[in-house]
């Protein structure tokens, strides 16, 4: 299924919903970032999906990243809510949805990095290299935030 993200967009599709969704801000020992470009929209981004019935938030966390990228992930914390209403998401479907993403931070216990069904490329990424990719700004300001590595979560 493909998506199309608007930005404080007067076009953009009027939301309908609001779903529970997580991201994984993942690094591991070198202070590489886990990065995946996502096949929805062809962008790069932290892994990251929607909460399904019957499991609590942290496992959200845990089975997306390894779904995602072959990663198995301790979570540590949590880098912020990011709720910004002017970020719309449509997709094919016909779904249109307002963001609200619950940014995990997570440390990686094991796997080997691995393409799923909704990456095109994964890898983890040295921070000096992080400008040089496609990426939206709502990622773009997780990832800045969970640079900080501030002992609280940011709520925007």
């Amino acid at each position: 299924m493909s998506r199309k993200d608007y930005f404080n967009d007067p076009a953009a599709p009027v939301a309908t919903r609001i779903v529970p969704a997580v991201t994984a801000f993942v690094q591991d020992e070198r202070g590489f970032l886990l990065m995946e470009r996502r096949s929805d929209n062809g962008r790069w981004g932290m892994p990251g999906g929607v909460q399904e019935i019957g499991e609590d938030i942290s496992n959200t966390v845990v089975r997306e990243v390894a779904e995602e990228t072959g990663i198995t992930v301790e979570v540590t914390g949590l880098v912020g809510i990011f709720t910004d209403p002017g970020h719309v998401i449509e997709f094919s479907d016909g779904e249109v949805r307002q963001e609200f993403s619950l940014c995990f931070r997570a440390r990686p216990i094991g796997g080997e990095v691995a393409v799923s069904a909704e990456s095109f490329e994964v890898r983890w990424v040295k921070p000096g290299e992080l400008d040089r990719l496609d990426m939206s700004p709502t990622t773009r300001k997780r990832i800045a935030e969970g640079m900080k590595g501030l002992p609280y979560p940011v709520i925007c």
